[in-house]
């Protein structure tokens, strides 16, 4: 469990912090963007199931769907929010949105399940919520950045939601690696048509590799892998770890400027996650010995 919860909380970190440099490719070719960072991250979790041995398990005809699903709303939705979003808010704002994904999962998870959401899950989502509340005090939006800062938090959230029982039956690597590979086959038949194809510039080719390399292959299979042994609505508490992760990697970049509520922000944001995440695991469900499961020593 400990893996788990620093394979989740590292997954989120690392997609936190990727929101200032998804505004890298504000100028780039959105869908034709979104295949080459798929196809490159498709390939590293691919390269990494070969190098163990494993083999990729090809998904069953009732699996597409939700992949399918998964993919246009968690992933090419959810980064087209993220990016139109800068555009009408500073990045630090956006992120700290998403911090309201937690009480989403904590609250629909279990339902979706037949279960009654857990005390704990949804006290402490609800406490990093809190947190996330103050954090944002220092970000700035107009037009419609709220509304599209809080599509992509049901974008984040389905990203999760979505991926629930595919995940339990293939494995996360696998579920990342196929997502990976239909998300870059449908953004780069869209995109010939709309946007088309052009050589990125330096700037934007080094976006296009942090996000494809580490925002995708890396984070993804951790985040999945925290997922099959958390639970949804357990794991859910450390998304909350992305605002946080998005206004140091703001500040750091000259984006936004720190307040001095933050670091109250981000301890009530550290503090919901401890409280979510104790207690017994309500959903934990034990791998099958025929799937591979990421290893979290080298990754989503």
């Amino acid at each position: 469990m400990r893996t788990a919860i620093a394979s989740g909380a590292l997954a989120s970190v690392i997609v936190g912090a990727s929101v200032p440099v998804t505004g890298m490719l504000q100028d780039y070719p959105l869908l034709t963007g979104q295949a080459v960072r798929y196809a490159l991250g498709g390939i590293v979790l691919l390269g990494w199931t070969l190098a163990r041995g494993g083999r990729l398990v090809v998904p069953a005809r009732g699996d597409w769907a939700a992949l399918c699903a998964l993919v246009a709303t968690g992933m090419l939705g959810f980064n087209a929010c993220v990016l139109y979003a800068q555009r009408y808010a500073e990045p630090g704002f956006v992120a700290a949105v998403l911090g309201a994904s937690p009480l989403v999962l904590a609250l629909v998870a279990p339902l979706l399940g037949g279960r009654r959401p857990a005390t704990g899950a949804v006290v402490g989502a609800a406490v990093v919520v809190a947190g996330v509340a103050v954090l944002s005090g220092g970000g700035a939006w107009h037009g419609p950045g709220l509304a599209l800062a809080v599509l992509t938090v049901l974008a984040e959230a389905s990203f999760t939601l979505l991926a629930v029982g595919v995940v339990r039956r293939l494995g996360g690597v696998a579920v990342a690696t196929w997502c990976c590979f239909v998300a870059a086959g449908a953004g780069g038949a869209l995109g010939t048509f709309v946007g088309g194809w052009r050589a990125p510039t330096a700037r934007e080719g080094v976006g296009l590799l942090v996000l494809g390399l580490v925002a995708t292959a890396v984070a993804f299979g951790l985040w999945y892998f925290a997922v099959a042994k958390l639970g949804a609505d357990r794991a859910g508490v450390l998304i909350g770890l992305m605002p946080v992760a998005g206004l140091a990697a703001s500040v750091a970049l000259g984006a936004q400027e720190l307040t001095a509520v933050a670091p109250v922000g981000a301890t009530a944001v550290a503090l919901g996650c401890v409280i979510g995440l104790r207690g017994p695991v309500s959903d934990r469900r034990a791998p099958s010995a025929a799937r591979p499961g990421p290893r979290p020593t080298a990754p989503r």
